[in-house]
């Protein structure tokens, strides 16, 4: 059973920055997608961005294109979230999720790993 870890959240004001980091147990599978979604209070979860382990390309939401970049540490089976120009409506906790597959995956349902959330909040 692959374990998610996410660390990094916290509070930040409006500008801001903030790096999260979602570290695997084990690589997951040989290929493989990581992805970040986050779920604000009263609201569905919703997707960030994703990464494919192969070669790194990456898809994100409208909502965090130009300010949130995703990357990956092959050796440390690590994935990271740069957020930077943080808005109050980026407060949420935010989850990493993982599944095999070699395409940029978009949905929840898509997802067969997930991590237990890290929260940030953005102060106005």
């Amino acid at each position: 059973q692959v374990q998610l870890v996410e660390s990094g959240g916290g509070l930040v004001q409006a500008g801001g920055s903030l790096r999260l980091s979602c570290s695997a147990s084990e690589r997951p599978f040989s290929g493989g997608t990581m992805g970040w979604f986050r779920q604000a209070p009263g609201k569905e979860r919703e997707f960030v961005a994703a990464i494919r382990w192969s070669d790194s390309g990456t898809g994100y939401a409208d909502s965090v294109k130009g300010r949130f970049t995703i990357s990956r540490d092959n050796a440390k089976n690590t994935v990271y979230l740069q957020m930077n120009s943080l808005k109050p409506e980026d407060t949420a906790v935010y989850y990493c999720a993982a599944r095999s597959g070699g395409n940029i995956y978009y949905t929840i349902r898509q997802y067969d790993y997930w991590g237990q959330g890290t929260q940030v909040t953005v102060s106005a």
